[in-house]
């Protein structure tokens, strides 16, 4: 297992399959990666190659991203290739839906565990209005999902100020009757205007007072930045809470890998990448590509520090 210098262990890879998207949100991190036109995309066989020594150096879970993962032409290649790695405890998959209702199975007898969907809004012209897309096709997506059995099925839910924070008990009440878990999510400083950020950002903390006084149970993720997780009557929500919170940083165990195959320390820094895929393509072997997963994980530092 391969720990940082502030002793935090990295359990999980986020693997960014593609820059692309058909959805436009204004919001989007895209991972923290710098976009840019005609990025090289890795092939299966590197994202197999490269995941593989990830695991073999202690990473047991792995999240395929985008853009949008399910825009790969060879998404189920991938993921039946990720899913034959002998110690890989868990893959799952972060999409915007749209696709879902064609590949759900395919990607389940491929070797995909589970899914999180992107669904900011119940709302149509809300949901058009956020990323240009129908929200016909992400329902039909997240039905797709739990009828094929990716389980657990996560919808996120990313609350904006003054646009769908209204919202936030209908979408609990229809994660309820789907059968899904609800992530509400913070809006990150990341690729956004300061404008933006400070029109949209929505404090979580009154929402999180409000379902602990609802909710039967309280646990937190540990492993996942000291999430909590509120048990209410018939479903569970998740609450992603990251701006400027030292507790989510100091427990991170996540490192990224772009769709150009570069490791990325920190979803919120862009100068520190280790460049995997350049010395792959020249023929290196896996030794070499350990010692980069490694140079990659001693510059993880938390981006929100404590002051004790």
């Amino acid at each position: 297992m391969l720990f940082d210098n502030c002793g935090r262990p990295t359990l999980n890879l986020r693997v960014s399959l593609t820059q692309r998207c058909n959805l436009k949100c204004i919001y989007c991190h895209a991972e923290g990666q710098i976009p840019s036109s005609g990025s090289t995309e890795m092939t299966v066989e590197e994202v197999v190659q490269i995941v593989s020594v990830a695991v073999s150096l202690g990473i047991r879970r792995v999240k395929l991203t985008g853009g949008e993962p399910l825009l790969r032409p060879d998404i189920v290649d991938v993921v039946r290739g990720l899913s034959g790695i002998s110690g890989l405890q868990d893959l799952s998959m972060t999409t915007n839906g749209t696709r879902l209702s064609t590949l759900a199975m395919p990607l389940l007898e491929a070797g995909l565990m589970r899914v999180n969907i992107n669904l900011p809004s119940l709302d149509d012209a809300t949901y058009r209005s956020l990323n240009g897309g129908d929200l016909r096709e992400t329902l039909g997506g997240v039905e797709a999902a739990v009828k094929a059995g990716l389980s657990p099925v996560k919808l996120n839910m990313l609350i904006l100020r003054g646009v769908n924070e209204h919202e936030i008990d209908s979408m609990i009440e229809f994660a309820k009757k789907a059968g899904v878990i609800l992530q509400l999510l913070e809006l990150e400083p990341l690729r956004v205007s300061d404008p933006y950020y400070l029109r949209y950002h929505y404090l979580l903390d009154a929402v999180e007072e409000n379902l602990r006084r609802r909710a039967l149970r309280v646990r937190t993720r540990g492993d996942m930045q000291s999430r909590r997780v509120y048990s209410l009557p018939g479903v569970e929500v998740e609450v992603v809470h990251p701006v400027e919170n030292t507790e989510f940083c100091a427990h991170c165990t996540r490192l990224r890998l772009t769709s150009d195959g570069k490791l990325k320390p920190c979803l919120m820094v862009g100068s520190n990448l280790v460049d995997v895929l350049t010395p792959l393509r020249s023929g290196v072997g896996d030794e070499v590509l350990r010692e980069l997963f490694v140079a990659a994980v001693k510059r993880r530092e938390p981006f929100y520090r404590s002051l004790k």
